[in-house]
């Protein structure tokens, strides 16, 4: 039974894909009204390893989903996408479960659905997501207030293509509606844009008008067709212009700003009044007022962790409450049809979006160019590739050949009980090979994969391989950073000395749990990090000083805090003639302090020491092994 509420119990409910469907799982399994009771996919390694932690089955069709079953979210792309996610929702409605599908849909097969779910008696939404996020909500509570008060004169919005149909739902929920809508066709690009842009201009220009309202539109119209959830230039903005100020929601992630109209009233002779005071109050506003309160702008992996599974939450309250209600799916529906109506009108205009396949980007913290550290850490994975290691690459070996002349044998040792039949051995950020190829003498039997993003280093590590025949045949080079990597589906063994810490704590942990899904019982996983577990402020401290020939070669670093597990380091190599300096290079980069002991944690692995005399010469140097969780070797 179900009441109008919702239903008297939980929901017992599938999610179908395990990819973006990872999300849903989580707000599933905390939401009360509903129960995880599998995942539904088609049977590949990573999705039977998400049900076996879970502890629920994976289905991979249609026809072994149990009768028991009451719903289903199905985030699988859509018919108009490519892909199966249509066909599989209308399959799991005849078998009379209710069905939550991702966005975005044709308005045909929306409305197929909806006919669908009206026959068998059964509730179909579409959630398009973004208008649940807490700093759009907020906006659309403001955007509310606002249209109560005064009349919109223009709306000026921007998106990238791939989430485009969510826009149109935030506009339409922003704006009261969406008729009458019309649209005009995208602006031509001029030549010397497209020229400097090699002919593929990023974004697309359009007029037309919303619920009556002037409409201007830009979107980011490429996408990378391998990668299509990353690589846009920017998110959700939305400005609503009134005659009394703009509100304007800059990111899907905020802030929600509001900026007053400036407006000066004048005095006699005509004069511009400039001091707030009776008949001039107005000047006593702020320039701008954020609606976010005092609260900080969110991290990424905030983002992720929290923001983005509290949505996903609404719109399963909301599910559950067109369960509990019993409505009628297809009069219930008005709105969404719209939406995906306008949508379907905009990707007619707009045409195919271009295909490009960039190198990753490298997002930037507002320090990196402003001149002061900012909360938190900067966007993507943590350092960017190559970050504090491609301008010094020439100094490299000047400085790390001693400490790798006892790194390479700990590694070597830590590498007992290597099995080369198992796979290839992994050396992430192997840097100019010194420990490479020390790895690659012992163990000559062994197939080496050397991975390394920074091109200078790149460079040296190449041409180290090169001098010996040996080597070229058995190690591959390959320029992807850490959180890039297409890692094998076996491993013998894997080695990141000095790179863990330049990935944010989640993209850390995945990293970790993959390798230790491809390593065989018992296989070693060597790390080794800084040994700093907690930011410090760290003075400028030379580590190492070399000659060669005539000059003599300085290496120095210092660091601040710049978050509750970040530094900033900044490393400066100097080289002297002499008394008289000759060259300076700066770089600098971010680094996430941890132990030993948390990366075992978050591998999942068993952490081991090396006996004297490498625990005394390289003592932040240690081997995960094994599955057993939490224990420490001492």
């Amino acid at each position: 039974m179900t009441t109008a509420a919702g239903p008297d119990r939980p929901l017992r409910t599938i999610v179908a894909g395990t990819n973006f469907g990872r999300f849903y799982v989580d707000a599933v399994r905390a939401h009360p009204a509903f129960t995880l009771v599998g995942v539904l996919s088609q049977g590949g390694a990573g999705s039977r390893e998400l049900a076996e932690r879970l502890g629920v089955p994976c289905h991979v069709g249609v026809d072994e989903v149990p009768d028991t079953v009451d719903a289903a979210c199905v985030v699988v792309p859509s018919a108009v996408m490519g892909g199966a996610g249509t066909e599989l929702g209308q399959a799991l409605l005849r078998r009379g479960v209710h069905v939550l599908q991702e966005h975005p849909l044709h308005p045909d097969e929306l409305a197929d659905s909806l006919r669908l779910a009206r026959t068998v008696g059964r509730q179909f939404r579409v959630n398009t997501h973004y208008p649940h996020v807490a700093s759009v909500q907020r906006f659309l509570r403001a955007a509310a207030g606002l249209r109560a008060r005064q009349r919109v004169l223009f709306v000026d919005a921007a998106s990238p293509v791939h989430v485009l149909a969510p826009l149109v739902d935030v506009l339409g929920r922003a704006l009261g509606g969406l008729r009458p809508w019309r649209l005009g066709d995208p602006a031509p690009v001029p030549e010397e844009v497209a020229a400097a842009a090699d002919g593929r201009a990023p974004l697309r220009l359009l007029h037309g008008t919303v619920a009556g309202a002037p409409l201007t539109l830009r979107v980011h119209h490429q996408i990378h067709p391998g990668d299509r959830d990353n690589h846009a230039l920017f998110w959700h903005r939305v400005s609503i212009g009134t005659e009394g100020g703009v509100l304007t929601l800059t990111d899907t992630h905020g802030p929600v700003l509001w900026h007053p109209r400036l407006h000066s009233p004048r005095e006699e002779g005509h004069r511009l009044v400039l001091e707030a005071g009776p008949g001039a109050e107005q000047l006593a506003l702020p320039v701008s007022e954020s609606l976010d309160g005092a609260a900080p702008p969110p991290r990424f992996d905030e983002v992720f962790s929290t923001w983005w599974p509290e949505a996903f939450g609404i719109a399963l309250t909301d599910f559950a409450e067109a369960i509990g209600a019993g409505r009628d799916p297809l009069r219930a529906a008005g709105h969404d049809l719209a939406v995906f109506g306008l949508w379907r009108d905009l990707m007619a205009r707009l045409g195919p979006p271009d295909l490009i396949r960039p190198e990753a980007p490298t997002p930037l913290a507002a320090g990196d160019f402003a001149g002061s550290p900012v909360n938190g850490p900067p966007a993507g994975s943590g350092s960017p590739p190559g970050a504090g290691y491609d301008r010094p690459a020439e100094f490299f070996d000047l400085g790390a050949a001693e400490h790798t002349s006892r790194t390479g044998p700990a590694v070597v040792a830590a590498l007992a009980g290597l099995d080369p039949a198992a796979g290839p051995l992994l050396d992430i950020g192997a840097g100019t090979g010194l420990v490479t190829r020390q790895v690659a003498d012992a163990y000559p039997a062994c197939e080496i994969i050397a991975t390394e993003p920074a091109a200078g280093m790149r460079a040296v590590l190449t041409a180290r391989l090169a001098e010996r025949a040996d080597l070229t045949r058995r190690v591959t080079v390959l320029p992807d950073a850490a959180h890039e990597l297409v890692l094998p589906e076996r491993l013998s063994g894997a080695v990141l000395c000095g790179v863990l810490g330049h990935l944010n704590p989640g993209s850390r942990r995945a990293l970790l749990r993959e390798l230790a899904r491809r390593l065989p019982p018992g296989a070693p996983m060597v790390v080794e990090v800084m040994g700093l577990t907690t930011p410090v402020s760290m003075p400028p401290t030379r580590l190492r000083r070399a000659g060669l020939g005539r000059l003599r070669y300085e290496w120095w670093m210092a660091g601040e805090p710049s978050g509750e597990e970040r530094m900033r380091l900044d490393t400066t190599w100097r080289v002297f003639d002499g008394e008289r300096l000759v060259r300076e290079v700066r770089d600098q980069y971010h680094w996430y302090t941890v132990s030993l002991e948390r990366l075992a944690h978050e591998s999942g692995l068993t952490l081991h020491r090396l006996p004297p005399p490498h625990r005394t010469l390289v003592p932040h140097l240690g081997v995960l092994r094994g599955a057993e969780r939490g224990a420490v070797t001492r």
